[in-house]
């Protein structure tokens, strides 16, 4: 995106996230509607990603409406090096990374730890109860240092090119 493009998130501008999960929505509603069927069975990775994004986003609703969604944000970093280490490991993992941009970001914006993000299972009420657990900052069920993950929402203005990754682009 060039300098000065603005992105949207709000309740009608989703993310790639929303997307992801809005397509595993009929297995979901299916384990949902049958957990004692998947009760055994170990999830699909997306399949188990989408049953906790869809958890986190209803305790958000009920609980913490002034914080953006998960599925309707911007994942960013609030330090030029932690954008570099999300950066290597992004590209590392293979995901496209295009670069280190500098934001200006008017709207809501929340620090979760990324370690409190689990995986979501055919149980909802320990699904509900770990994503309230997520909201709420609570420390990591192991005790480790947190691994920040800043969610920024509303109106996202690109300022400037801090840095050019460009890994894994489809060459066109």
């Amino acid at each position: 995106m060039p300098i000065g493009a603005t992105i949207a998130f709000d309740e009608t501008h989703e993310s790639g996230v929303y997307r992801r999960v809005m397509a595993r929505e009929g297995e979901v509603r299916e384990i949902l509607t049958h957990p004692e069927r998947y009760a055994a069975q170990a999830l699909e990775h997306h399949t188990a990603v989408a049953l906790r994004e869809l958890a986190m986003e209803e305790v958000r609703r009920a609980n913490y409406p002034q914080y953006p969604s998960r599925m309707r944000c911007l994942y960013v970093s609030q330090t030029l090096e932690e954008a570099e280490r999300w950066g290597e490991y992004f590209a590392r993992l293979g995901r496209p990374t295009y670069g280190i941009v500098e934001l200006r970001v008017e709207g809501p914006c929340f620090v979760g730890d990324a370690r409190n993000c689990f995986a979501g299972t055919p149980d909802w009420e320990n699904n509900l109860r770990l994503a309230r657990r997520y909201w709420d900052r609570a420390p990591n069920p192991d005790r480790q240092s947190p691994i920040e993950e800043v969610l920024a929402g509303g109106e996202i203005t690109i300022l400037k090119m801090v840095r050019e990754i460009r890994a894994n682009l489809e060459e066109k």
